[in-house]
């Protein structure tokens, strides 16, 4: 899948320069970043403001709350598809994290070609089941 429109990306990241760092490698692979979020609420605040196509998440923010929590508000009440970014696999961060069906899950460090694939594996996801539930919506008014 080729980007055929600029994709909307939130960078949800509290490292400064990863997230900048980031956001070079999304514009590069032709995606538009529409913001850069260190908290869980500020997160929250952009994805509403922004509605981004997908939201790249780090899971330990700075702040009460982490990006799971963070990631499950932004995909329960907005759809946004989250792809998590994280330092951390452990067994307990990862039981977490699939609680909240992830269209991904990318460990730091990483490659240029893992983050460009699990992106379009996300957006192309997230896309059949949109219009797999338009399909369905479809068939309830006949």
């Amino acid at each position: 899948m080729s980007v055929t429109r600029q994709e909307k990306i939130l960078v949800v990241e509290d490292d400064t320069i990863i997230a900048i760092t980031i956001e070079g490698r999304l514009k590069q692979f032709g995606y538009r970043v529409v913001g850069r979020a260190s908290t869980a609420r500020d997160a929250i605040n952009k994805a509403i403001e922004f509605e981004p196509d997908l939201v790249l998440m780090d899971i330990h923010l700075k702040g009460p709350v982490d990006g799971i929590e963070a990631a499950e508000t932004i995909y329960g009440i907005h759809n946004i598809p989250v792809v998590y970014l994280t330092a951390y696999s452990d067994e307990h961060t990862l039981e977490r994290a699939q609680k909240t069906s992830p269209f991904g899950y990318i460990v730091k460090p990483f490659s240029d070609s893992t983050l460009k694939t699990t992106i379009k594996m996300a957006l192309l996801k997230h896309n059949a089941e949109k219009k797999d539930r338009e399909a369905d919506d479809l068939m309830t008014w006949e």
